[in-house]
């Protein structure tokens, strides 16, 4: 009995020393939490590289893809210790309400309007608000992402530039409330337009190779600017935050390696994304 008893005994002992080195290992890991939007996810960017960015610094870091809208939410929740977004007057009003700090632009790209190469309203080679006014008066599909992403805010401040409402209650004006590559899959079962992000196109070209697919029909006005930034969680609103790892991340993104990376990342031979981190 008494051996058995000790047996037990040694057995939990090194049990114990075994995984505690384990559980030092994986305490002492530095971790961080963002929230970014989907075009970051969905091109394949942030696989490429985040292991990158663990290896340079020692940070893991993991991230939930949603709209920007959302993930500025996640921030103010101060469920997120970092955010990587494109929506820079939703970002400012979130700075100053005190949910944010040390906003630094990374990268850009663009945004186009897309449709069936038959072209049925006609808009292709138009500006933005002509095309848009186009589509308006053909009451041609336009699917809109419909969930307050950054895309869908940009989406908004062109149709409120032409001078007329929101078309959010025609029947034309489809709003699907999903990511960049779902919006623009149902943009073309239904034959529509849509606005989207040059990166998440290409990604989309990729996948569909030889595929009849949406072709860009609207690009190149100065209004369709697509800028991204990294924004720390502020430390006063959320004392929890890991406000230096962020910072840490911030620099790295803005840093020589980083924007070396981004400016290298192609899909079908085509950049995805512009660094421009001053």
């Amino acid at each position: 009995m008494k051996k058995t008893r000790f047996l037990s005994m040694a057995l939990a002992t090194l049990m114990l020393f075994t995984f505690l080195p384990l559980s030092n290992a994986m305490a002492s890991e530095k971790g961080l939490m963002m929230a970014t939007t989907t075009s970051t996810d969905n091109t394949g960017l942030l696989d490429y590289l985040m292991p990158q960015f663990k290896k340079d610094t020692g940070i893991a870091i993991k991230w939930t893809a949603t709209g920007t809208g959302k993930a500025l939410k996640l921030g103010q929740r101060c469920d997120v210790d970092v955010l990587l977004v494109h929506a820079p007057p939703a970002e400012k009003k979130y700075i100053d309400a005190g949910y944010g700090k040390n906003r630094r632009e990374i990268m850009y790209n663009d945004f186009v309007i897309i449709g069936p190469d038959t072209d049925p309203a006609g808009i292709k080679g138009k500006n933005v608000r002509d095309a848009l006014e186009t589509i308006r008066k053909n009451k041609a599909t336009f699917v809109s992402r419909g969930d307050d992403s950054g895309t869908n805010k940009k989406e908004k401040l062109l149709w409120n530039a032409t001078g007329k409402p929101l078309p959010e209650k025609e029947n034309w004006y489809v709003q699907a409330g999903q990511g960049m590559l779902s919006t623009i899959n149902v943009t073309e079962e239904r034959q529509g337009y849509t606005m989207t992000d040059r990166g998440t196109y290409i990604k989309y070209q990729s996948q569909k190779q030889d595929q009849p697919m949406l072709k860009v029909l609207v690009q190149g006005d100065a209004i369709l600017l697509n800028q991204y930034s990294v924004v720390g969680v502020n430390p006063k609103n959320c004392p929890n935050a890991k406000y230096a790892l962020a910072m840490e991340f911030s620099d790295w993104m803005a840093g020589p390696r980083a924007q070396k990376l981004i400016g290298e990342f192609r899909l079908l031979g085509k950049p995805l994304f512009t660094p421009n981190a001053k």
